[in-house]
């Protein structure tokens, strides 16, 4: 997905001729792209990330879901309440993003573009709104509270009728700019509700404060009426503040929780320097970046695209984008990577990938992904929170009822109380709130999670299963020795054999080519074979390469490069891995490499196997080679000459024991076990992060980050737990007390507020990353 940040649309506050204007811009073909991607699921739909402005709870995500839903063209939508982002599926033969988006904004609701450039400068207005409603909201709620602070302490007929009707006034005054001010994100909402036909967490809310606001009212208009004998502008003005306080605290912390993705998602410049034929420097928008294009880069800007430095020298940040958090030196011959920071001198950069092709927009896709999907226990509670509400409705009512007769005004108030205590915020909150804040963290440290409900999932796995290629082992190989059959040489085998790997992203295909071309180099001929002609390739995952070099434009030589089973080769003995190369005649040759195991892969192990954990390798590779890898870094069972079918059906036996099972591996012939496993990993430089079937992705390619993710799994359900224990215990003491009137309506304000900014903050200790030596100077029972 393309990260753009100059769409030239005006902004959402001007006025509704504008925004007719601007989402019909976004119907054009070229607009597409700043924000969507074409859908592999589903043929010719496209896949939109957009952000909603002016969400507030799990029940807006459901509102925003069957109003887009109900839209024809729109397939699936995923909308997370907790970030705010969501996921349309959509096809272009039956409808356009303005057709979905004015869907939303009848309900009352603004969609953005995620990467809009003033996607940002409207959370920030947003939040500005926010303090001043907050502020208006404080300033009246002190000085009602000055007014009534009398008729509590004065003893009867201490206060002149006179002097009490004139206090009731000036909090009737003072009260009117927190209802028609302060009051106004929860009266829209109300007023939404009623014209959909729908109901949110804050229509009882809003009912509450209308409530209150009327019953006063009366009693300050008509003294000797039924609701005369008491006015209650003090609870009115002091719950709309704690509700207001409550929802801006947590608004803030959200957005802490959420920084590591805004961080990534939003790092490309708006606009760059580019090189012009005659040798002018002509500043020019992102978006017309194009491959080939020159730029300068200057101190402290990022990175526009994937690109090769041409001259100058500096330090990169890449910490966002793969976890390696020292600067990195790049120089003339470097590549540097889209998103990332030039910190310190100027370089001049020719860009090879630019837009959705680039491993920053894969980043960005797997991002947006997991901010908007929603784990099983949210899921849960998103079913579960519109008949709560209805409930709450009722249970309002049936208070009213009942306490009526004895006192109409208290009646009213125990009504208030009951709907605003209960308002299932914080439950809501609960698990989106900790797996955002983990997820985050996480990302800070070059985890991608590409599904939040699979911290769910890890927390409970007993078994990790590695591949050994590229995890346990570097994915880089040096070619020890070549056996060739007699009449071919060791260097024309090993260019044939170059020629195929070059079509293959396997690291062993990889290292191949590379001392194919190092050999062709210091012979000459590097030209010859960069140029040769490999037709009809095809890779057969956990087999190997196949494909035909055109000799002469008459002739063509079939070649297959992969296992002895795929090449028909002897095996030979030894310890190295051994790669086979056959023609249409049989065995050509067989290359033993030597590959060098992680430094971190045996520290790892023992502290997974301290754990607990059960261990196993799984590997397409020779059973010699297997072993000996698995027994250097501790893992028992290992098992060698694995089909992509057989590790999957060796993982399904596991799964059939009742084990919970974590596969990790570099995401290319591992692709069916991946998707097959409880959860998956992947490590990020091996494959192309869109092709990744992974759970999550380990961008620095370091397994150290394993552990920490383990860890922050088990942690995030721990704070998962305690949150909706936390929130049921809450409206198990707080229900019973309103509905017996011992709680007054400013309390159950305050006590709505508190328990969704304790929720937020509780699961705001899981955004903090783990210390680096946790997992390897703590003790095994302090990481459990």
């Amino acid at each position: 997905m393309t990260q753009v940040k100059d769409l030239t649309l005006p902004p959402l506050s001007e006025h509704s001729d504008a925004q007719d204007q601007r989402t019909r811009l976004l119907d054009e073909p070229s607009e597409w792209a700043t924000f969507s991607s074409p859908e592999k699921t589903e043929a010719g739909c496209w896949r939109s990330s957009v952000v909603f402005e002016g969400m507030h709870c799990a029940a807006c995500a459901i509102t925003l879901e069957d109003a887009l839903l109900a839209v024809p063209g729109v397939k699936s939508v995923q909308i997370s309440g907790a970030s705010h982002r969501g996921q349309i599926v959509w096809s272009p033969e039956q409808t356009r993003p303005s057709e979905w988006m004015r869907s939303v904004e009848r309900h009352g609701y603004k969609t953005v573009p995620a990467n809009d450039a003033h996607a940002h400068q409207h959370r920030r207005e947003e939040a500005r709104r926010m303090v001043w409603r907050l502020a208006v909201a404080a300033m009246c709620m002190m000085q009602v509270m000055m007014y009534a602070t009398p008729t509590y302490l004065s003893a009867a007929g201490d206060i002149s009728d006179e002097s009490l009707y004139l206090l009731r006034w000036a909090s009737w005054v003072l009260s009117l700019p927190v209802l028609f001010f302060s009051c106004t994100p929860f009266l829209r909402s109300a007023v939404r509700d009623l014209r959909a036909r729908q109901i949110s967490m804050d229509f009882p809310v809003a009912l509450g404060m209308l409530v209150t606001f009327g019953v006063s009212t009366l009693g300050t208009f008509e003294p000797d009426g039924p609701f005369g004998a008491e006015v209650f502008f003090d609870s009115f003005t002091m719950f709309v503040f704690f509700l207001l306080m409550g929802r801006w605290l947590e608004q803030r912390m959200r957005d802490r929780t959420a920084g590591a993705l805004e961080a990534v998602l939003n790092r490309l410049p708006d606009s760059v320097r580019k090189r012009e034929a005659d040798g002018r420097w002509l500043l020019m928008s992102i978006r017309k970046l194009q491959v080939g294009d020159v730029i300068e880069v200057l101190p402290g800007q990022a990175f526009a695209g994937d690109g090769l430095v041409l001259s100058g020298q500096t330090q990169v940040d890449e910490a966002l984008l793969t976890g390696e958090s020292i600067p990195l030196r790049r120089g003339v011959g470097d590549r540097v990577i889209a998103g990332s920071h030039n910190l310190s001198g100027t370089l001049e950069v020719r860009i090879e990938q630019v837009g959705a092709s680039t491993r920053y927009a894969q980043i960005v896709a797997l991002m947006e992904s997991a901010s908007s999907s929603k784990p099983t226990t949210a899921l849960l509670v998103d079913r579960w929170a519109k008949p709560f509400l209805v409930v709450v409705l009722a249970a309002a009512l049936a208070a009213a009822v009942y306490w009526w007769p004895t006192d109409p005004a208290h009646a009213v108030m125990v009504a208030v109380a009951v709907l605003i205590v209960t308002c299932p915020c914080a439950l809501s909150l609960a698990t989106p709130a900790a797996m955002l804040a983990s997820a985050g963290a996480l990302a800070r440290g070059g985890v991608l999670v590409r599904r939040l409900g699979a911290l769910q999932h890890l927390a409970n796995i007993d078994t990790l299963i590695f591949d050994k290629t590229g995890t346990l082992t570097r994915d880089s190989f040096q070619v020890r020795q070549t056996h060739t059959r007699s009449g071919v040489s060791a260097s024309q085998a090993l260019a044939w054999a170059g020629l195929l790997a070059r079509h293959s992203l396997h690291p062993v295909s990889r290292s191949l080519w590379a001392e194919a071309r190092r050999q062709a180099e210091l012979g000459g001929q590097l030209d010859a074979l960069e140029g040769a002609v490999v037709q009809d390739v095809t890779e057969l995952a956990g087999q190997g390469v196949r494909g035909q070099w055109h000799r002469t434009q008459s002739t063509a030589l079939d070649l297959r490069l992969g296992s002895a089973l795929f090449c028909d080769a002897p095996v030979l003995s030894g310890p190295h891995l051994q790669v086979s190369l056959a023609d249409g005649a049989g065995w050509l040759a067989t290359f033993e490499l030597a590959e060098e195991v992680r430094p971190e892969a045996a520290p790892l192990v023992k502290r997974l196997l301290d754990m607990g954990f059960k261990l196993q390798v799984l590997s397409g590779d020779g059973q010699a080679a297997v072993s000996q890898v698995a027994e250097t870094v501790g893992i028992e069972h290992a098992q060698g000459g694995c089909s992509p079918q057989q590790k999957l059906q060796a993982m399904q036996a596991l799964q059939a024991q009742g084990h919970r099972v974590a596969m990790v591996g570099d995401g290319l012939n591992d692709g069916p076990v991946l998707a097959g496993a409880n959860v998956s990993f992947a490590l990020g430089q091996a494959v192309p992060l869109a092709q990744s079937k992974s759970d999550f992705v380990l961008m620095g390619g370091h397994l150290d980050a394993l552990l920490e993710t383990v860890i922050r799994s088990r942690n995030t359900m721990q704070v998962v737990k305690q949150n909706l224990v936390w929130a049921a215990l809450y409206n198990a003491a707080c229900v019973p007390l309103a509905l017996l009137g011992w709680l007054p309506a400013w309390a159950a304000g305050l006590g709505m507020a508190l328990s969704s900014v304790l929720v937020v903050l509780n699961a705001l200790r899981l955004s903090k990353r783990l210390p680096q030596a946790l997992g390897w100077l703590r003790t095994p029972s302090a990481l459990v």
